[in-house]
């Protein structure tokens, strides 16, 4: 796949028109009237509260972390300042701050995803209440004999001088930025960003700027609202392409067919494809084949030309739809379409591959194709149109009615 800047850099452009809104948004505060300056103490909490709740809604944990973790860390700032804004308590907490929340989300990030209701989900919790307990304990050394006074002297230290952000810090900021942006863009070339993992990303850009400038509490309370806004932004753009594309192909699913449907006009060919075979193909060769199979085919339908959008409509069957075009145009197109997919050789990793990505590298390097098996499939088209008196959704049905005339023929052909 032909590597494309663009594709890579779009994902990026939501999150950076927010951050330089909010620096703007600063620059302006002066001259805000008074109904809109009232709104910032409370954005962060509004923000981050929504973004716990639809964590909890959506069953998102890395996300779930991430928010509880930048709440906590707020509200114990705004706790801390009201002993003094420039108070012991608000150093250790700011300190601590910076270091706990970017290894929260880089744990998080380590971590397969498994929602926030989980199997022993508990220890979360328990990391939750030490981290809490600890940070109370740094926080009011001196006040009390159990605290003592040894942690005025440690946070003198190189590593931990506060404001602005730490050295530490930084370091954990950093990590938990390269963990969000691999898990982002694993393979450029090939993988389009993930929505979640950009707006970990984002949001870890956002806290250490609010971090540099923790000084200011307005400018730390809006870069806080900005770093939530951002992974709010990102877990509704992950819910959308989880109901509306297909995660196995990576085409647009059944749902985002059906919604289109209606807006289509009234000159529309339709076409239903299915692969021929496909149940014994995935006895003799596994289900696992079968889902490489599926992929290496819509990754075919994905370049339909003729101004077709194809869609993963279950199963083993796709939809293509023409938009402004009649049976007979996108004919051809369809058979040019099923001649393609016939000669395509594809390979697959076969069942004896090695394990260790290391020796598979190896063997591709040595020109060792035995890691693989070379198959071909075959599918049978189905096309209508829409006629006077028919909807999309029953001229689709006609379709499905001509793909069902074509396996009967024989398979391996386009009827209309």
């Amino acid at each position: 796949m032909q590597f494309d800047p663009y594709r890579l850099a779009r994902p990026l452009l939501a999150p950076l028109t927010i951050l330089i809104g909010t620096a703007l948004l600063l620059a302006a505060a002066p001259s805000l009237p008074p109904s809109l300056s009232a709104i910032g103490p409370v954005l962060p909490w509004i923000a981050m509260l929504t973004g716990v709740g639809l964590s909890v809604l959506f069953n998102r944990g890395r996300t779930f972390i991430a928010f509880l973790s930048l709440l906590a860390a707020y509200a114990g700032i705004e706790l801390a300042r009201s002993a003094g804004a420039q108070s012991f308590p608000v150093i250790a907490v700011f300190t601590a701050v910076t270091i706990l929340v970017p290894a929260n989300i880089l744990f998080a990030l380590v971590y397969a995803e498994r929602g926030v209701y989980q199997h022993r989900n508990y220890r979360w919790w328990l990391i939750a209440v030490a981290e809490t307990v600890a940070v109370s304990w740094v926080a009011s050394a001196g006040n009390n004999p159990l605290s003592g006074t040894a942690w005025k002297d440690l946070l003198d230290h190189w590593l931990l001088v506060a404001p602005p952000t730490p050295a530490l810090g930084r370091v954990m900021i950093a990590a938990a930025l390269v963990a969000a942006v691999w898990r982002a863009w694993p393979d450029p070339p090939a993988h389009k960003p993930r929505p979640l993992d950009v707006g970990m990303a984002s949001l870890v850009v956002a806290f250490f700027i609010a971090c540099e400038w923790f000084s200011s509490p307005g400018a730390f309370s809006a870069f806080i609202a900005a770093a939530a806004i951002l992974l709010l932004m990102a877990l509704m753009q992950e819910s959308h392409r989880l109901a509306f594309h297909d995660e196995l192909t990576g085409l647009p699913g059944r749902r985002a067919l059906e919604e289109r449907l209606p807006g289509l006009g009234p000159v529309c060919a339709m076409a239903m494809i299915d692969v021929d075979h496909f149940k014994k193909f995935n006895d003799t060769h596994g289900h696992a084949t079968g889902d490489q199979v599926l992929r290496l085919v819509a990754a075919r339908l994905a370049m339909v030309q003729g101004g077709g959008t194809a869609y993963r409509y279950g199963g083993e069957e796709f939809a293509v739809l023409f938009p402004g075009r009649s049976v007979d145009q996108a004919f051809g197109t369809l058979e040019e379409l099923r001649a393609a997919i016939e000669g395509y050789r594809m390979k697959v990793r076969s069942d004896d591959r090695p394990r260790d990505s290391e020796s598979g590298s190896q063997q591709r390097n040595d020109g060792d194709e035995s890691q693989y098996k070379v198959l071909s499939v075959t599918v049978s088209i189905g096309v209508a149109q829409r006629e006077p008196g028919l909807n999309a959704a029953q001229a689709l049905r006609v379709a499905d009615q001509a793909l069902y005339r074509a396996k009967q023929a024989g398979r391996n052909r386009v009827s209309r």
